[in-house]
C-alpha cells in the first residue's frame, strides 16, 4: 500500500507538481483548459452526505472507482502519529459481512487496486472491466461501514506496518527528510511522517483505531469518484443501493488538529537556523531545504508552481544548470506541497563525488537570490507554463489518473472544477509575479536546511555472512480455498459486448528499422517506446557500464546541437525523451502533446545517428554514474538483486557483469564511440507509437528522418552459455551499516518469454506470489505471520531465459523464519500441487486484469514494443487472454515439477544483518 510520504504519487497526478521534466513553448503560451477533465462530470450528493462524482469516458471497456476520505496525518493528535495509515491497512482485513482479506476479492475481480495515505487524505482505488463495477461498489460500501477492527487484525497488521516503516528507514533521504520536516514544523502534524513512528504504532489500541474509523470514515467525509465506460443513471442507482445505505456517523466533539488555524507562512518570521547535520552510514551526501508555503487555495499558488518549474523543471532549469551542469551535484529536484493547510516548498540535491554540501548550499542561495532580484525571461516563463500544462495533459491520459485528479480537486481544493481556475491562472502569471513569490517565500530566514553526510567509505558494500543453510523447520498452513472466497464475492453484471483490442500496424523501413503504429485519438498525446539492441549484455566484465554510459550520453550533443539546445528543443514544447540501458537493450521513452510528434521523432533521429559524446559531458555523466553506483550499493534491494544475479549466473555469462567504480573509470570516449557505432543500428531498433497521429503522415516522417541511417554488415550477436541450477541450496548474506530492514531474494535461472511453458508459468505465479494480498506467499508470510510488508514472486522472462525469484522485506530477526516459511511453501506446492479453485481463480484474475492494463496508452505502447522485441506476433496483444484461458491444470502441474526447485535455490539477504542460526 502506497504511502504519500513525500507526496510522490500526489505530486505526480495533481496540478501542483514540481520536479517536472516536461517543458514549455519558446514564445507565447496558449492556455490549456481544464474543461476536458471536468466536462461531463456529474456531481451528486446523497442523503447521507456522500459526494459522488461520475464521468463517462468510453475509450476502453474499463471503469475506475475511488473513495477519497478527508483524513490523513494532519488529523492525528499526540500519540496518534501513523493511525491514519494503520487504519488504511486494516481496511483490507475484511468486514463483518465478508471476514476475508479484501485483496483476494479485488484480485478475483481482476482489479488493479491499491490505497495510500497522505497528509490530508486516505484513498482507496480500483480499476476493473466494466461488468465488475457494481461488485467494486458493493465492496467499497461494505468496508466504509463494517470494517473489522479487532485484536487479531490489529496485532498482525501492526507488524506489517512496522516492517514498512523500518523499510523507509533504510533510505538516508527519508531519514534526512524526517529530521528537516520535524525542525521546520515542530508544532504541526505536517512535520511528522505520514506513516507514523514505530513507538506510536506499537501502542495503538483496538478502541483507539476503532474510534478513529468511526469518526472519519463517514459518508459526509468522503468523495466517491467513478470514471470510465459506464452509463450514469443506472450507476447512480447502484451507488444509492450500496453507499446510500451507509449511515452517517454521529458527530463527536473533538479538538483534533484540523480545527487549528495556521498563519500564512509569509507573515510568520522564523529564526535563522543552523543546518541540521546527520552523520550516519550511507552513500552519497544529500541536501534538503524547506520553505513554508500557503495553502492550496491561496492566489499565489500558480505563480509558486511556475517558479518551481523555472528552478527545477528539466535540464534547462536554473538549478540543474547551476548545480548539475557545473559538476557540483549529481541531481537536483524541487516540489511544492500546497495542501489543506499551509504547506512547503522543498529542494533536494545529491552531491557529486568529492563536492561539499556547503558549496552546494551557497550556489543554491545565489540562484534563489538572483530569482528574487531580477525578473525571469519571457523564454523561461513560457517554458515553465508549458511544463505545467503539458504535465497536466500527459498525467491524465487514462481513466484512473482522471479519477485521481477529480478526487484530489474535490477533496483538497474543495471543488472538482479547481483545475480550470488553476490552469487559467497559470496562463496569467507574469515575470513580476514569479519575482514576488520568490521574495515572499524563498527567504533565508524562513529556510530549514539539512545535510546528510555519509560515514560509510565510498559506498563499499560491507562484508557479512557467508554461505549456509537455513535450519528452521516450518509447516505452512493450508492454502486459502478460492471456492470459500467466492461466497463473499459480489456478482458481476452481464458484460456488454466490447470491441476487440485494436492491433498495431507493423512495417519495416528499407534499412531494417521496425515500426509499430497504433492510432488513438481519445487524448491529444503521443507515447513513444523503443528499444535498440545495445544493452548491458554487450559490456563484458572489463568494461561493465559501457552500455549505460553510452545511453546516458546520447542527449549530450549531436553534430548540430549541444546538450542545452537539445534539452530546450524538447522542453520548450512540453515533450520528453529518455534513454536507459537495460540488460537486453537500450529503452527509449518519449512523451508529448500530439502536435509535437515531429520534434520528438526528429530529435530521436538526430541523437541515434549523430551523437558526438563531448568529453566534458562524458566526465559529468561518469561522476553521476559513480554517485548512482554508491547509492545502489547502499540500497538493500538493489544490492541484493546484484548479488543474487551474480550468484546464479557464471562469470562468463553477460547477465553476471555489473559496473564497478573501476570499470566506470576505465571507460574512455573512444570506447563510447566504438560501442555506439557497432550497436546503434537501424536493423536492431524497434519503435512503437501509440497516440493521436495520422499513420500516413507518420510513415513519411519516419522515412525522412531515419531513411539515411545506414550500416554495413550484420549486427553483433551473443552466444549465451547454458546456465545450470545450483546443485544445492546456497545462502549469502550482505550486511550494510545503518539499515533497519533486510531484503531477501530467493530463486534461480528459469525461462524465456517464448518458452512454450510461459503461460502456464504465469498462472502458477499468480497463485504463488503474483499479489502480496491474495497469493499463497502473501497469505502465509504476510497475512498469517505478519513477517513482511510485501512478498512477491516473478518469472522475469525476456529474449533470453531470466531468473525466477521471490522477493521480500523483513525485520532482520524475522528473515530466517520468513525464508523457512517460503521454502516450506515451495515444497508444499511441489508435493501437493495447486487446487482446481486456485487454478480457475488465477486464470480469471489474469484475463480480467489484462484489459485494465491496456487502458493506459503508455502501458499499451510498452506492451506492443515488448511483444515485438520478444519475437511475438502483433496479434499477441489481442490473443494473450485466450492463451491464458487455454492453459490446462495438467500444464500447471507439469510446470511446477519442471520449474519449482526449492532444494536448488540461491538465497541472498542484504541490509540489516539477518539473525542466522549457529549451525549456518
Amino acid at each position: 500500500m502506497l504511502i504519500g510520504l513525500l507526496l510522490s504519487l500526489l505530486l505526480s497526478t495533481a496540478p501542483i507538481s514540481g520536479n517536472l521534466t516536461n517543458a514549455a513553448t519558446p514564445t507565447t503560451v496558449t492556455p490549456v483548459s481544464g474543461l476536458a477533465l471536468s466536462q461531463g462530470v456529474q456531481k451528486t450528493v446523497l442523503d447521507n452526505g456522500l459526494t459522488v462524482l461520475t464521468k463517462e469516458v468510453h475509450t476502453a471497456p474499463v471503469v475506475s472507482v475511488q473513495v477519497w476520505y478527508k483524513v490523513g496525518s494532519r488529523n492525528e493528535g499526540k500519540g496518534e502519529n501513523g493511525i491514519s495509515h494503520q487504519l488504511e491497512h486494516l481496511m483490507f482485513k475484511g468486514t463483518k459481512e465478508r471476514p476475508v482479506q479484501f485483496g483476494r476479492l479485488f484480485s478475483a475481480l481482476g482489479s488493479q487496486f491499491n490505497a495510500y495515505t497522505s497528509y490530508d487524505e486516505t484513498v482507496y482505488f480500483g480499476t476493473v472491466q466494466r461488468d465488475k463495477l457494481e461488485a467494486l461498489l458493493t465492496l467499497e460500501a461494505d468496508r466504509m461501514e463494517n470494517a473489522l477492527v479487532g485484536p487479531e487484525q490489529l496485532t498482525s497488521e501492526k507488524r506489517v506496518v512496522i516492517s514498512e516503516l523500518q523499510g523507509y528507514e533504510n533510505s538516508p533521504g527519508y531519514r534526512l527528510s524526517k529530521a528537516v520536516m520535524q525542525a521546520a514544523f515542530p508544532n504541526r502534524a505536517y512535520g511528522l511522517s505520514v506513516g507514523g513512528t514505530k513507538a506510536d504504532v506499537e501502542q495503538f489500541t483496538v478502541d483507539q483505531v476503532r474510534n478513529y474509523y468511526q469518526r472519519y470514515y463517514s459518508p459526509e467525509n468522503a468523495t466517491l469518484v467513478i470514471t470510465g465506460d459506464f452509463a450514469t443513471e443506472p450507476t447512480l442507482k447502484a451507488v444509492k443501493e450500496t453507499f446510500g445505505k451507509v449511515a452517517p456517523r454521529p458527530k463527536q466533539a473533538t479538538s483534533s488538529p484540523e480545527a487549528k488555524q495556521v498563519e500564512n507562512p509569509a507573515n510568520t518570521p522564523v529564526a535563522n537556523k543552523a543546518p541540521i547535520v546527520l552523520k550516519q552510514p550511507g552513500s552519497a551526501a544529500l541536501l534538503e531545504a524547506v520553505y513554508p508555503l500557503p495553502d492550496i487555495k491561496h492566489p499565489d499558488v500558480p505563480a509558486i508552481d511556475v517558479m518551481d518549474a523555472i528552478l527545477t523543471g528539466g535540464r534547462s532549469s536554473r538549478l540543474y544548470q547551476a548545480l548539475v551542469e557545473s559538476g557540483l551535484a549529481s541531481s537536483v529536484s524541487g516540489s511544492a506541497a500546497e495542501l489543506l493547510e499551509p504547506g512547503w516548498y522543498e529542494i533536494n540535491a545529491t552531491a557529486a563525488p568529492g563536492k561539499e554540501l556547503t558549496k552546494i548550499s551557497q550556489v543554491l542561495q545565489q540562484s534563489l537570490a538572483k530569482l528574487q532580484q531580477q525578473p525571469v525571461t519571457t523564454e523561461e516563463l513560457n517554458r515553465a507554463k508549458t511544463q505545467l500544462q503539458a504535465s497536466f495533459i500527459l498525467s491524465n491520459q487514462d481513466i484512473t489518473s482522471q479519477a485521481n485528479q477529480l478526487g484530489y480537486n474535490q477533496t483538497i481544493a474543495g471543488d472538482y472544477h479547481f483545475v480550470e481556475k488553476y490552469l487559467a491562472a497559470i496562463a496569467k502569471v507574469t515575470p513580476q509575479d514569479v519575482q514576488r513569490v520568490a521574495k515572499t517565500y524563498l527567504n533565508l530566514d524562513k529556510q530549514t536546511i539539512g545535510f546528510f553526510e555519509p560515514t560509510q567509505a565510498d559506498g563499499q558494500q560491507a562484508a557479512g555472512g557467508g554461505s549456509g543453510r537455513t535450519v528452521e523447520n516450518f509447516s505452512p498452513g493450508k492454502p486459502v480455498d478460492p471456492a470459500e472466497l467466492a461466497k463473499y464475492l459480489p456478482p458481476a453484471t452481464s458484460a456488454t459486448s466490447s470491441s476487440k483490442q485494436a492491433l498495431p500496424e507493423q512495417f519495416t523501413l528499407a534499412n531494417g528499422l521496425r515500426v509499430l503504429l497504433l492510432p488513438d485519438h481519445s487524448v491529444p498525446t503521443i507515447n513513444l517506446n523503443g528499444q535498440i539492441d545495445a544493452g548491458t549484455e554487450f559490456d563484458g566484465n572489463q568494461k561493465s557500464g559501457l552500455a549505460n554510459l553510452t545511453a546516458r550520453n546520447l542527449m549530450n550533443g549531436t553534430k548540430t546541437q549541444n546538450a542545452l539546445a537539445l534539452a530546450k528543443t524538447l522542453e520548450d514544447r512540453g515533450a520528453e525523451l529518455d534513454f536507459s540501458a537495460s540488460r537486453e537493450g537500450v529503452i527509449i521513452s518519449g512523451q508529448g502533446i500530439s502536435t509535437n510528434l515531429p520534434v520528438l521523432i526528429q530529435t530521436l533521429g538526430d541523437v541515434v545517428q549523430n551523437a558526438t559524446f563531448p568529453a566534458d559531458q562524458l566526465e559529468l555523466t561518469r561522476q553521476r554514474a559513480l554517485t548512482s553506483l554508491k547509492v545502489q550499493l547502499d540500497d538493500p534491494q538493489t544490492l541484493a538483486r546484484r548479488v543474487f544475479q551474480q550468484a546464479i549466473y557464471p562469470d562468463n555469462h553477460p547477465f553476471h557483469s555489473f559496473p564497478t567504480a573501476d570499470t566506470f573509470k576505465s571507460i574512455t570516449r573512444d570506447d563510447l564511440v566504438r560501442f555506439y557505432q557497432e550497436h546503434y543500428r537501424p536493423d536492431t531498433t524497434t519503435i512503437a507509437l501509440v497516440g493521436d497521429f495520422n499513420p500516413t503522415q507518420v510513415k513519411a516522417l519516419l522515412n525522412k528522418t531515419f531513411g539515411k541511417w545506414q550500416v554495413k554488415g550484420k549486427p553483433p550477436t551473443l552466444n549465451l552459455p547454458k546456465v545450470d541450477l545450483p546443485t544445492t541450496l546456497t545462502r549469502l548474506n550482505k550486511a550494510i551499516p545503518g539499515k533497519a530492514e533486510a531484503i531477501t531474494y530467493i530463486g534461480y535461472n528459469s525461462i524465456s518469454r517464448k518458452d512454450p511453458r510461459f503461460y502456464a508459468a504465469m498462472v502458477l505465479n499468480q497463485i504463488l506470489g503474483g499479489d502480496t494480498l491474495s497469493s499463497r506467499l502473501g497469505t502465509e508470510v504476510r497475512d498469517r505471520q505478519g513477517l513482511t510488508y510485501g512478498i512477491y514472486s516473478y518469472f522475469t522472462a525476456g529474449i533470453n531465459p531470466g531468473p525466477f525469484f521471490i522477493q521480500m522485506q523483513t525485520a532482520p530477526q524475522d528473515a530466517d523464519k520468513a525464508i523457512a516459511s517460503t521454502l516450506a511453501l515451495l515444497k508444499q506446492v511441489r508435493e501437493q500441487g495447486v487446487t482446481e479453485a486456485e487454478f480457475n481463480t488465477a486464470k480469471r484474475s489474469l484475463t480480467n486484469s489484462y484489459p485494465v492494463e491496456l487502458a493506459n496508452p503508455s502501458d499499451l505502447a510498452s506492451t506492443i514494443l515488448s511483444n515485438s522485441v520478444f519475437g511475438l506476433s502483433p496479434k499477441e496483444i489481442r490473443e494473450y487472454p485466450q492463451r491464458i484461458e487455454s492453459v490446462k491444470m495438467s500444464d500447471v502441474q507439469e510446470v511446477i515439477q519442471e520449474l519449482i526447485k526449492p532444494e536448488n535455490v540461491v538465497i541472498v539477504t542484504a541490509g540489516s544483518p539477518p539473525t542466522v542460526s549457529k549451525g549456518d
